[in-house]
């Protein structure tokens, strides 16, 4: 009887799983280097700040990715980070918001086919509110010129005017995070790439550190066509949307017809569906079935190249591209909306983390000191 159990990968295919639609990798001599004697450890953080959304699936289907090229992955939920992010994460959600991190994005790689036994979740404030932490980043602090730290943040913390310390510590923090949490790679999206090269400009340098290597996945377009954003509602479909919800918000979505760069609908289908009907397959192939216009037979599509000429030439249209979504998303969500509905402490860790009042001076929520435990 033939087993369905994926086959051994070598260290070439690894490698090519590992950096499948990746945008840059900062020295990937590092990464083949590991994969030829052991299994790559890597992290990826989230700074635990709004309400995850469907662009979470992007890094989800990466960290499967990870998985199946046998690295170990640590998930940091970064709630100090989140802290010191503008007015992202009041001090007094911190608490509930890691937890609601820790289950959403853990129902989330559930829903792509990932067994949590081969990933650990690391809170970020586990271990930076230690003595040693502190000296490090002290230590940190008198190599990293005031400018180079504030422009390491620069597009990826919140700008409210004149920068401020938090702004030029948060990028020293992520520099730290990679040696504490004893990895051998950081995957983060293209929008961490100043603060990703000033690890590898830095860390051996000033710290005596080893040097990482930065997988940078691109940003994928919201529904609206910029970057999608929680703080955006036209931009993003929220995890745990409606499937009725989720189909309105993508019939408006922008998808303009003929055109595939900036188009949010397409880079779905080529961050999330292909990549994930390619872990599902016990031989490792990228299959989509779509009906075109004028046809009635499904034409099989195995590359995105295939889909994005099919799309330019008007063949794959917007209003099946959509469709295409539409039927993805309501299934890749309808796991995670169950354990939810299923879930009553999931539940009202949802309403402390995210109470949203008027004003700071209304919310409810219980400020609850940081804490190393």
């Amino acid at each position: 009887m033939a087993s369905d159990a994926p086959r051994t990968l070598t260290v070439d295919e690894k490698f090519e799983l590992i950096t499948a639609n990746i945008q840059e990798t900062i020295r990937p001599d590092i990464i083949r280097n590991v994969l030829a004697v052991r299994p790559l450890e890597i992290f990826w953080g989230t700074a635990t700040t709004g309400r995850p959304h469907a662009a979470y699936f992007v890094p989800a289907i990466k960290i499967a990715q990870f998985l199946r090229a046998g690295c170990k992955v640590k998930v940091l939920l970064a709630d100090l980070h989140a802290f010191l992010d503008a007015d992202k994460a009041p001090e007094a959600t911190l608490e509930a918001r890691a937890h609601y991190y820790e289950r959403t994005i853990g129902a989330l790689l559930r829903a792509v086919g990932v067994d949590l036994d081969n990933l650990q979740f690391v809170r970020g404030s586990s271990y930076q509110l230690t003595p040693a932490f502190s000296r490090d980043l002290l230590r940190l602090s008198k190599r990293v010129s005031v400018h180079d730290a504030v422009k390491a943040s620069s597009e990826i913390v919140k700008s409210t005017g004149d920068p401020v310390m938090a702004d030029g510590i948060y990028p020293m923090m992520q520099l730290l995070d990679e040696e504490y949490l004893g990895v051998d790679a950081e995957f983060g999206g293209i929008d961490q790439r100043k603060t990703f090269a000033l690890a590898n400009d830095t860390m051996t340098k000033a710290m005596g550190f080893k040097t990482r290597a930065h997988i940078m996945n691109p940003m994928v377009p919201g529904l609206s066509g910029g970057k999608m954003s929680s703080s955006d509602p036209k931009s993003k479909v929220d995890l745990l949307d409606e499937p009725a919800t989720i189909q309105k918000k993508i019939a408006k979505a922008f998808c303009a017809p003929g055109k595939v760069e900036g188009n949010g609908i397409l880079a779905f289908i080529q961050h999330v569906l292909l990549p994930y009907s390619q872990l599902q397959s016990p031989d490792g192939t990228t299959t989509m079935s779509v009906v075109l216009k004028d046809q009635i037979e499904p034409t099989v599509f195995r590359s995105f190249s295939e889909i994005s000429a099919a799309y330019e030439a008007d063949q794959l249209t917007p209003q099946l591209a959509k469709k295409v979504v539409m039927d993805g998303l309501t299934k890749l969500t309808t796991s995670i909306r169950s354990m939810f509905d299923a879930d009553v402490e999931w539940q009202r860790i949802a309403a402390e983390a995210y109470c949203q009042p008027a004003t700071p001076s209304k919310c409810t929520c219980t400020p609850k000191e940081f804490s190393k435990d």
